[in-house]
Protein backbone atom coordinates (compact mmCIF):
# COMPACT_ATOMS: atom_id res chain seq x y z
CA UNK A 1 0.00 0.00 0.00
CA UNK A 2 1.32 3.40 -0.97
CA UNK A 3 2.03 6.40 2.21
CA UNK A 4 -1.39 8.03 2.51
CA UNK A 5 -3.55 4.99 0.93
CA UNK A 6 -6.29 3.22 2.57
CA UNK A 7 -6.09 0.30 4.50
CA UNK A 8 -7.40 -2.54 2.66
CA UNK A 9 -8.72 -4.31 5.38
CA UNK A 10 -10.29 -1.20 7.20
CA UNK A 11 -10.54 1.09 4.45
CA UNK A 12 -9.15 3.85 7.60
CA UNK A 13 -6.36 6.46 6.20
CA UNK A 14 -3.65 6.45 9.02
CA UNK A 15 -1.93 9.31 9.40
CA UNK A 16 1.98 10.02 8.48
CA UNK A 17 2.83 6.13 8.22
CA UNK A 18 6.02 6.68 6.57
CA UNK A 19 6.96 9.09 9.21
CA UNK A 20 5.87 7.27 12.17
CA UNK A 21 7.59 4.21 11.08
CA UNK A 22 10.73 6.20 10.55
CA UNK A 23 10.63 7.84 14.04
CA UNK A 24 9.38 4.89 15.98
CA UNK A 25 12.76 3.17 14.46
CA UNK A 26 11.13 -0.40 15.19
CA UNK A 27 13.65 -3.01 15.85
CA UNK A 28 12.76 -7.31 15.00
CA UNK A 29 12.99 -8.07 18.55
CA UNK A 30 11.56 -4.63 20.34
CA UNK A 31 8.49 -4.17 22.39
CA UNK A 32 5.87 -1.31 21.02
CA UNK A 33 3.30 0.16 22.45
CA UNK A 34 0.48 1.63 20.50
CA UNK A 35 -1.76 3.87 23.01
CA UNK A 36 -4.10 4.61 20.36
CA UNK A 37 -4.86 1.67 18.33
CA UNK A 38 -7.90 3.40 16.05
CA UNK A 39 -8.02 1.13 12.81
CA UNK A 40 -4.73 -0.63 13.61
CA UNK A 41 -3.03 1.96 10.34
CA UNK A 42 0.45 2.08 12.54
CA UNK A 43 0.04 -0.68 14.22
CA UNK A 44 -0.14 -3.19 11.25
CA UNK A 45 3.22 -1.43 10.02
CA UNK A 46 4.71 -2.03 13.14
CA UNK A 47 3.82 -5.78 13.55
CA UNK A 48 5.13 -5.99 9.66
CA UNK A 49 8.94 -4.91 11.23
CA UNK A 50 8.83 -7.35 13.92
CA UNK A 51 9.90 -10.37 14.18
CA UNK A 52 8.92 -13.88 16.12
CA UNK A 53 10.07 -12.38 19.45
CA UNK A 54 8.73 -8.77 19.37
CA UNK A 55 5.70 -7.55 20.92
CA UNK A 56 2.79 -5.26 20.31
CA UNK A 57 0.69 -3.92 22.55
CA UNK A 58 -2.60 -2.11 21.44
CA UNK A 59 -4.52 -0.14 24.22
CA UNK A 60 -8.08 2.11 22.97
CA UNK A 61 -11.11 3.29 24.91
CA UNK A 62 -13.23 2.80 22.25
CA UNK A 63 -14.83 -0.73 22.70
CA UNK A 64 -15.23 -0.80 18.62
CA UNK A 65 -11.34 -0.18 18.15
CA UNK A 66 -10.70 -2.79 20.59
CA UNK A 67 -13.44 -4.87 18.54
CA UNK A 68 -11.53 -4.68 15.41
CA UNK A 69 -8.24 -5.04 17.42
CA UNK A 70 -9.49 -8.12 18.45
CA UNK A 71 -10.44 -9.54 15.38
CA UNK A 72 -7.76 -8.86 13.33
CA UNK A 73 -4.37 -9.65 15.76
CA UNK A 74 -6.61 -11.28 18.35
CA UNK A 75 -4.92 -14.67 17.31
CA UNK A 76 -1.26 -13.37 16.97
CA UNK A 77 1.15 -14.60 19.97
CA UNK A 78 3.04 -11.52 19.43
CA UNK A 79 0.02 -9.04 20.14
CA UNK A 80 -1.68 -8.72 23.64
CA UNK A 81 -4.59 -6.05 23.57
CA UNK A 82 -6.27 -3.89 26.48
CA UNK A 83 -9.14 -1.89 26.52
CA UNK A 84 -8.42 1.49 28.48
CA UNK A 85 -7.11 5.40 28.24
CA UNK A 86 -2.86 5.53 27.17
CA UNK A 87 -3.38 8.11 30.69
CA UNK A 88 -3.09 4.56 32.89
CA UNK A 89 -0.47 2.51 30.68
CA UNK A 90 2.10 2.23 33.00
CA UNK A 91 -0.53 0.13 35.31
CA UNK A 92 -0.86 -2.38 32.54
CA UNK A 93 1.76 -5.12 33.41
CA UNK A 94 3.71 -5.78 29.90
CA UNK A 95 4.51 -2.47 30.26
CA UNK A 96 5.94 -2.30 33.06
CA UNK A 97 9.17 -4.31 31.59
CA UNK A 98 9.43 -1.82 29.15
CA UNK A 99 9.29 -0.60 25.97
CA UNK A 100 11.29 0.40 22.64
CA UNK A 101 8.81 2.82 21.65
CA UNK A 102 5.33 4.07 22.33
CA UNK A 103 3.09 5.93 19.72
CA UNK A 104 -0.47 8.24 20.54
CA UNK A 105 -1.81 9.72 17.93
CA UNK A 106 -4.23 11.87 19.88
CA UNK A 107 -7.80 13.40 19.18
CA UNK A 108 -10.80 11.23 17.67
CA UNK A 109 -10.41 9.08 15.30
CA UNK A 110 -11.61 8.63 11.60
CA UNK A 111 -14.34 6.12 11.99
CA UNK A 112 -15.52 7.85 15.33
CA UNK A 113 -15.48 11.13 13.23
CA UNK A 114 -17.77 9.13 10.24
CA UNK A 115 -20.19 7.50 12.51
CA UNK A 116 -23.17 9.67 13.04
CA UNK A 117 -24.44 7.63 16.29
CA UNK A 118 -21.14 8.76 18.44
CA UNK A 119 -21.98 12.00 18.06
CA UNK A 120 -18.44 13.80 17.18
CA UNK A 121 -19.36 15.53 13.61
CA UNK A 122 -21.24 18.29 13.37
CA UNK A 123 -21.97 17.65 9.82
CA UNK A 124 -23.91 14.16 10.76
CA UNK A 125 -26.66 14.26 13.00
CA UNK A 126 -26.69 11.97 15.57
CA UNK A 127 -26.92 12.09 19.46
CA UNK A 128 -25.15 14.46 21.21
CA UNK A 129 -22.71 12.23 23.14
CA UNK A 130 -19.14 12.57 22.17
CA UNK A 131 -17.53 10.26 24.74
CA UNK A 132 -14.21 8.34 23.68
CA UNK A 133 -15.64 5.73 25.84
CA UNK A 134 -18.93 5.40 25.22
CA UNK A 135 -19.36 3.26 28.74
CA UNK A 136 -17.85 5.88 30.90
CA UNK A 137 -18.26 9.32 31.97
CA UNK A 138 -20.70 12.24 31.21
CA UNK A 139 -21.82 12.42 27.41
CA UNK A 140 -22.10 16.06 26.08
CA UNK A 141 -25.58 16.14 26.04
CA UNK A 142 -25.58 15.95 30.08
CA UNK A 143 -22.72 18.44 30.25
CA UNK A 144 -24.23 20.71 28.66
CA UNK A 145 -27.39 20.40 30.45
CA UNK A 146 -25.87 20.74 33.82
CA UNK A 147 -23.05 23.39 33.71
CA UNK A 148 -23.61 27.16 34.25
CA UNK A 149 -22.85 29.58 31.92
CA UNK A 150 -20.03 30.59 32.94
CA UNK A 151 -18.24 27.42 33.20
CA UNK A 152 -19.49 26.99 29.14
CA UNK A 153 -18.10 29.86 28.07
CA UNK A 154 -14.62 28.70 30.06
CA UNK A 155 -14.60 25.63 28.27
CA UNK A 156 -15.06 26.88 24.53
CA UNK A 157 -12.23 29.77 25.33
CA UNK A 158 -10.36 27.52 27.29
CA UNK A 159 -10.38 24.18 24.60
CA UNK A 160 -11.50 25.72 21.63
CA UNK A 161 -10.38 29.56 21.89
CA UNK A 162 -13.93 30.20 20.72
CA UNK A 163 -13.52 33.97 20.60
CA UNK A 164 -17.60 34.53 20.80
CA UNK A 165 -17.51 32.25 23.88
CA UNK A 166 -19.77 33.85 25.95
CA UNK A 167 -22.10 34.64 23.36
CA UNK A 168 -22.31 30.88 22.35
CA UNK A 169 -22.53 29.92 26.55
CA UNK A 170 -25.40 32.00 26.73
CA UNK A 171 -27.28 30.51 23.55
CA UNK A 172 -27.50 27.59 24.93
CA UNK A 173 -28.51 27.92 28.34
CA UNK A 174 -31.59 30.14 26.92
CA UNK A 175 -32.11 27.10 24.25
CA UNK A 176 -32.12 24.17 27.25
CA UNK A 177 -34.28 26.67 29.24
CA UNK A 178 -36.91 25.27 26.20
CA UNK A 179 -35.51 21.95 25.23
CA UNK A 180 -32.71 20.05 26.08
CA UNK A 181 -30.12 19.98 23.76
CA UNK A 182 -29.91 16.14 22.35
CA UNK A 183 -28.76 16.22 18.97
CA UNK A 184 -25.53 17.53 17.23
CA UNK A 185 -27.30 19.18 14.74
CA UNK A 186 -29.15 21.39 17.16
CA UNK A 187 -25.93 22.04 18.50
CA UNK A 188 -24.56 23.16 15.50
CA UNK A 189 -27.50 24.72 14.22
CA UNK A 190 -27.59 26.74 17.69
CA UNK A 191 -23.71 27.88 17.19
CA UNK A 192 -24.40 28.74 13.12
CA UNK A 193 -27.68 30.91 13.87
CA UNK A 194 -25.03 33.44 16.71
CA UNK A 195 -21.80 33.48 15.12
CA UNK A 196 -20.78 36.97 13.85
CA UNK A 197 -22.16 37.06 10.16
CA UNK A 198 -19.30 36.95 7.38
CA UNK A 199 -17.02 34.71 6.12
CA UNK A 200 -16.38 31.61 7.92
CA UNK A 201 -13.03 29.36 6.69
CA UNK A 202 -14.20 26.80 8.73
CA UNK A 203 -17.90 25.62 9.82
CA UNK A 204 -18.86 28.05 12.69
CA UNK A 205 -19.17 24.84 14.75
CA UNK A 206 -15.64 23.32 15.10
CA UNK A 207 -14.39 25.21 17.76
CA UNK A 208 -17.52 24.48 20.44
CA UNK A 209 -17.18 21.13 19.15
CA UNK A 210 -13.74 20.65 19.80
CA UNK A 211 -13.72 21.87 23.46
CA UNK A 212 -16.49 20.35 24.17
CA UNK A 213 -14.90 16.87 23.00
CA UNK A 214 -11.88 17.74 24.66
CA UNK A 215 -14.09 18.57 27.86
CA UNK A 216 -16.01 15.39 27.96
CA UNK A 217 -12.92 13.65 27.26
CA UNK A 218 -10.65 15.31 29.74
CA UNK A 219 -7.79 14.65 26.55
CA UNK A 220 -5.70 17.20 27.50
CA UNK A 221 -5.04 15.80 31.18
CA UNK A 222 -5.40 12.54 29.87
CA UNK A 223 -2.37 14.02 27.61
CA UNK A 224 -0.54 14.59 30.31
CA UNK A 225 -0.48 11.69 32.28
CA UNK A 226 0.02 9.68 29.00
CA UNK A 227 3.20 11.04 28.79
CA UNK A 228 4.69 10.89 31.71
CA UNK A 229 3.57 7.16 31.60
CA UNK A 230 4.90 6.74 28.54
CA UNK A 231 8.57 8.40 29.50
CA UNK A 232 8.79 6.32 32.54
CA UNK A 233 7.70 2.73 30.37
CA UNK A 234 10.55 3.73 27.53
CA UNK A 235 13.84 1.57 28.15
CA UNK A 236 16.84 2.97 27.26
CA UNK A 237 17.20 4.29 23.48
CA UNK A 238 13.55 3.47 23.27
CA UNK A 239 11.75 6.42 21.05
CA UNK A 240 8.05 8.16 21.74
CA UNK A 241 5.95 9.74 18.92
CA UNK A 242 3.36 11.74 19.17
CA UNK A 243 0.46 12.80 16.57
CA UNK A 244 -0.94 15.91 17.32
CA UNK A 245 -3.78 17.72 15.69
CA UNK A 246 -4.33 20.83 16.88
CA UNK A 247 -2.12 23.98 18.90
CA UNK A 248 -3.63 22.83 22.31
CA UNK A 249 -1.94 19.49 21.73
CA UNK A 250 0.92 20.20 20.01
CA UNK A 251 2.07 22.72 22.83
CA UNK A 252 1.47 20.39 25.86
CA UNK A 253 3.80 17.59 23.67
CA UNK A 254 6.51 20.26 22.77
CA UNK A 255 6.43 21.68 26.12
CA UNK A 256 6.91 18.76 27.58
CA UNK A 257 10.16 17.07 25.76
CA UNK A 258 11.42 20.48 26.04
CA UNK A 259 11.60 20.45 29.57
CA UNK A 260 13.20 17.21 30.01
CA UNK A 261 15.52 17.94 26.83
CA UNK A 262 16.86 20.84 28.12
CA UNK A 263 18.02 22.44 31.05
CA UNK A 264 16.24 24.99 33.04
CA UNK A 265 16.82 28.75 32.49
CA UNK A 266 19.55 29.84 34.57
CA UNK A 267 19.03 32.22 38.05
CA UNK A 268 22.43 34.17 39.28
CA UNK A 269 20.71 34.89 42.63
CA UNK A 270 19.90 31.35 43.70
CA UNK A 271 22.60 29.09 44.75
CA UNK A 272 23.79 26.38 41.07
CA UNK A 273 21.42 24.03 40.55
CA UNK A 274 22.80 19.95 39.79
CA UNK A 275 24.01 19.19 36.85
CA UNK A 276 21.42 18.81 34.44
CA UNK A 277 20.81 15.27 32.80
CA UNK A 278 18.04 15.09 29.69
CA UNK A 279 16.13 12.11 30.15
CA UNK A 280 14.75 12.64 26.47
CA UNK A 281 15.97 13.85 23.12
CA UNK A 282 14.17 15.52 20.82
CA UNK A 283 14.37 13.64 17.28
CA UNK A 284 14.68 16.56 14.48
CA UNK A 285 11.95 19.14 14.33
CA UNK A 286 7.86 19.04 13.90
CA UNK A 287 6.72 17.20 10.96
CA UNK A 288 3.94 17.44 8.84
CA UNK A 289 2.24 15.67 6.41
CA UNK A 290 3.71 15.78 2.62
CA UNK A 291 1.26 17.68 0.20
CA UNK A 292 0.32 14.45 -1.84
CA UNK A 293 -1.01 12.70 1.83
CA UNK A 294 -3.08 16.39 2.34
CA UNK A 295 -4.32 15.98 -1.11
CA UNK A 296 -5.69 12.44 -0.47
CA UNK A 297 -6.12 12.52 3.15
CA UNK A 298 -7.53 16.16 4.04
CA UNK A 299 -7.70 15.05 7.94
CA UNK A 300 -3.87 15.15 7.88
CA UNK A 301 -3.86 18.60 6.94
CA UNK A 302 -3.82 19.36 10.99
CA UNK A 303 -1.42 16.50 12.00
CA UNK A 304 1.91 17.71 13.66
CA UNK A 305 4.33 14.66 14.79
CA UNK A 306 6.88 14.83 17.44
CA UNK A 307 9.18 12.19 17.94
CA UNK A 308 11.54 12.24 21.53
CA UNK A 309 13.87 9.42 22.68
CA UNK A 310 15.13 8.41 26.09
CA UNK A 311 19.13 8.46 26.27
CA UNK A 312 20.79 5.05 26.20
CA UNK A 313 22.93 5.74 29.28
CA UNK A 314 18.93 6.31 31.14
CA UNK A 315 17.69 4.20 33.94
CA UNK A 316 14.53 2.78 34.00
CA UNK A 317 12.59 5.09 36.73
CA UNK A 318 12.75 2.66 39.75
Amino acid sequence: MSVGGADARSGHLPVMVAQVMEGLRVIGDGAYLDGTFGRGGHARRVLERLGPGGRLLLMDKDPEAIAAAEREFGADPRVTIRRGSFAALGDWAPVRDGVDGVLLDLGVSSPQLDVAERGFSFGKDGPLDMRMDPDAGESAAAWLARADEREIADVLWTFGEERVSRRIARAIVARRGEAPLTRTADLAELVAGVMPRGRHDIHPATRTFQAVRIHVNRELAELEAGLEAAHAALRPGGRLAVISFHSLEDRIVKRYIARHAKPPPGNRRLPAAPVFEPSLIAIGDARKAGAAEVAANPRARSAVLRVAEKPAAAELPR
